[in-house]
């Protein structure tokens, strides 16, 4: 069975708002490669929107290469528009573009597009390929049952992996921390001190309920202790 038979008609508009609002951000509204203005194509396993000059060179290199969709025309598959949106120009460039002179000459179309992707010209070798961002899916999702949301540009690089990695695990240690006094050289957090008279009030009353609440537990296991040391009534034993 086609996959694309499976698509429905309410699927696919919401497939086509996601794609508009993927090239509306800053980093998708030039062709990946030629930087004109207002890329209508994509390549669905490179992650990159492309202009229509573009697109045909994109086709020439083989679907080995480059698999070439319509943002408009063409109907797209739920992890194809997952991918572009963990995916998009600036974070596949990184890549592809990693070792490209500043101000290069890109008039020459199909040379740069083969020497880009088919010779792999420009590529670092410190930059591994770029995978798509966790939770691609989840955001994907999350555009199908509540919309596109509009999204904030990036006005940063992409982090490597030891960085994304580093940011994964001090961000809550970091979110703990608010409000509170870090010290480093016994990795201990301590709770900053109460300012302020309603700080040393609501302090007083939390220790007043305390106490109560000690109070009522020994109450209750004295209680206990009593009930347990209590002489029966010569009438309840059977002598």
């Amino acid at each position: 069975m086609n996959e694309k038979a499976s698509v429905s008609k309410e699927l696919e508009a919401k497939h086509a708002k996601i794609l508009e609002g993927l090239l509306k951000l800053p980093e998708n509204r030039e062709c990946a490669d030629c930087r004109s203005k207002a890329p209508r194509w994509a390549s669905v396993n490179l992650g990159v929107f492309i202009c229509l000059q573009c697109s045909g060179i994109h086709r020439s290199l083989g679907v080995h290469i480059s698999k070439v969709r319509s943002t408009t025309l063409d109907t797209w598959l739920p992890e194809q528009v997952a991918f572009m949106q963990s995916m998009g120009n600036e974070r596949s460039n990184y890549y592809w573009e990693a070792e490209l002179p500043p101000n290069f000459d890109k008039r020459g179309n199909q040379t740069f597009i083969r020497a880009k992707y088919e010779e792999k010209r420009w590529v670092s070798k410190n930059r591994a390929y770029p995978t798509p961002e966790l939770g691609g899916m989840s955001i994907y999702c999350d555009s199908i049952v509540n919309g596109p949301k509009s999204y904030v540009p990036k006005k940063i690089r992409n982090f490597s992996l030891e960085e994304e990695i580093l940011t994964k695990h001090a961000t809550p240690i970091v979110a703990k921390a608010r409000g509170n006094s870090f010290d480093l050289k016994d990795h201990t957090i301590a709770s900053a001190p109460p300012r302020g008279p309603s700080l040393t009030k609501e302090s007083e009353t939390s220790t007043t309920n305390t106490n109560r609440s000690l109070d009522l537990v020994q109450c209750v296991q004295d209680a206990n202790n009593d009930c347990s040391t209590v002489i029966p009534a010569p009438w309840a034993t059977f002598d």
